[in-house]
């Protein structure tokens, strides 16, 4: 009888530490995040097209597409969390701010709420050990306003005009404004040109503070390529 007690202690224990372990695994199961911005004329100028948010037409400058917990591998989690889903009750008092700064342009036009469930559901919940619902997309905000990337390549004389800019003055002009080193991404306008689509940057695992980037995402542009700045 006392070995089989001794036995039910030792497995509580046990089962204890599991799920200190198991949850702290959780707890720090990324390195870092992305906050990924788009420019709403390469979205817009694709065989795709887009939508204007019900809202109205954005202003022309990099929106917010998301921040997104990575790994220094280069792979990401995503769908963390099943069990806690888009309240957007949560994000009342942010909601004109994400109107505005992180739109989304995809058909048909909407208030931008589906888009940002997607953005929680996906990525937010695998960082919710660090930031609450709220705090994510405050977060995300707060970061938007820390950089202003336009402003960055406009003062290097890279303008959203549809002219051609090489990939390396892109990258030289917002580690120039930013300080930080930038992953950029190119997408296809409806004539084949590639042209400038998505900035990303690294912030630290607090949502905090951006960083230098343990990896930048590959094959998005060639760093030796020119590329378009649409208007929009």
């Amino acid at each position: 009888m006392e070995s089989i007690t001794k036995a039910m202690r030792i497995f509580a224990v046990s089962s204890f530490l599991c799920v200190c372990i198991c949850f702290t695994a959780k707890a720090q199961d990324f390195d870092f995040f992305y906050l990924v911005q788009q420019w709403p004329g390469s979205y817009c100028d694709t065989s795709n097209g887009c939508c204007y948010p019900s809202t109205g037409k954005p202003a022309s400058d990099f929106s917010i597409h998301g921040l997104w917990p990575n790994y220094d591998d280069g792979t990401y989690p995503s769908n963390c969390d099943p069990n806690s889903p888009f309240d957007p009750s949560q994000i009342s008092d942010l909601r004109n701010e994400m109107r505005s700064k992180w739109g989304s342009l995809a058909c048909p036009s909407s208030n931008g709420q589906q888009f940002w469930q997607h953005e929680w559901e996906k990525h937010g919940t695998c960082s919710e050990n660090v930031l609450s619902q709220h705090d994510y997309f405050a977060a995300a905000l707060h970061l938007k306003d820390s950089v202003d990337v336009l402003g960055a390549l406009e003062n290097a004389g890279i303008h959203p005009d549809g002219g051609q800019y090489s990939v390396s003055s892109i990258m030289d002009a917002l580690k120039e404004g930013t300080g930080y080193t930038a992953g950029i991404e190119c997408n296809t306008d409806e004539s084949g040109n590639r042209q400038l689509y998505q900035i990303y940057l690294c912030v630290d695992s607090s949502g905090s503070n951006f960083m230098d980037c343990p990896v930048l995402p590959q094959g998005k542009c060639s760093s030796g390529s020119q590329v378009e700045f649409p208007s929009f």
